[in-house]
């Protein structure tokens, strides 16, 4: 992939963030969705990629657009995977709260697992615990273990948490280790990026999310030498024979980093929509100018950059 890429790439997330960022707090979140993904779409059509959605809003007759095998980009080369939530956090962004974002990834074709819409058992962490945790070990190990790799206390080690009530026996043996806490409403994309900058606070990753974003985060973390090691969890047949279709032949396989993105490069695109601990949401400093903030990176390079940009909106026709 040309370097290149990337800069177009954090273009699209800006874009998506900026056209839904306006539907902040007015609890209407399929209105949101619907900007984000719309404009998302249409800046796709400007980047030079052969690419193919791999995650994205869903099968051709459930989204109009960014589908799953929807073609993207000018049909030049490179030739990529593509995984997209035009709007990490739907429910987020509609109660005004912390952590939406526009996300995302594009990797060599082939790279990016096609990870059914279901759920997916999660553990993440940063590079400094990176090869120190293990899915399917006792949540009190993996916490000793992280803590150790960080110099600290467990006391002293934070992990996120959805907060759902399947996550009540996770939350409890937390707490009986001694370590601390944030539980969060949606946005475990978030929390996984989070998971490898220490100004965040944030530590491990525990639970269970949509897979699509596992991909996602993988992808992420893969960009800043972290780790997330994951496991499929069908709740039916149908979902077990959605695995089957999509090349998935064990569904209690531990995924680990080389199964979520394949080869050594990927890149990794965000936008805030709203504030979060490590990137602020969109800022309207008048009726035709706006700031963003953005991460873009790049696996093979190790490249991470924190991007701040001041938009004029009555220049943006996309939007």
């Amino acid at each position: 992939m040309d370097r290149e890429l990337a800069l177009e790439i954090v273009r699209v997330t800006e874009a998506a963030a900026l056209s839904c960022a306006r539907w902040m707090g007015r609890g209407q979140k399929v209105e949101a969705d619907e900007a984000a993904t719309t404009a998302m779409r249409r800046m796709f059509d400007t980047v030079q990629m052969d690419g193919t959605v791999v995650i994205g809003e869903g099968e051709m007759d459930e989204a109009p657009m960014l589908y799953i095998g929807e073609k993207l980009g000018t049909g030049h080369a490179p030739q990529v995977d593509v995984a997209v939530d035009p709007l990490e956090g739907t429910n987020i962004l509609a109660k005004g709260l912390w952590n939406a974002m526009a996300v995302v990834a594009v990797a060599p074709a082939g790279s990016l697992l096609h990870a059914p819409d279901m759920y997916m058992e999660k553990i993440a962490v940063g590079p400094e615990a990176r090869g120190a945790v293990d899915l399917d070990a006792p949540i009190v190990d993996n916490l000793q273990a992280v803590a150790k790799a960080l110099d600290k206390d467990v006391s002293d080690v934070v992990a996120v948490i959805l907060d759902r009530p399947r996550h009540a026996h996770i939350i409890e043996q937390v707490r009986a280790a001694g370590a601390r806490i944030k539980l969060i409403s949606d946005g475990d994309v978030a929390a996984a990026l989070n998971t490898a900058f220490p100004g965040t606070g944030v530590d491990i990753l525990f639970g269970t999310g949509g897979a699509p974003e596992g991909v996602l985060a993988a992808a992420a973390l893969k960009c800043l030498g972290g780790e997330l090691q994951a496991r499929l969890v069908p709740e039916d047949d149908a979902q077990r024979e959605r695995c089957l279709a999509m090349g998935i032949r064990d569904v209690n396989k531990v995924l680990h980093m080389d199964d979520l993105v394949k080869g050594d490069d990927a890149i990794f695109a965000a936008t805030g929509v709203t504030d979060g601990e490590l990137l602020r949401g969109v800022r309207f400093l008048s009726k035709s100018r706006g700031t963003t903030h953005s991460i873009v990176m790049r696996a093979k390079t190790g490249t991470v950059r924190l991007i701040e940009a001041t938009h004029d909106l009555s220049r943006k026709s996309i939007l």
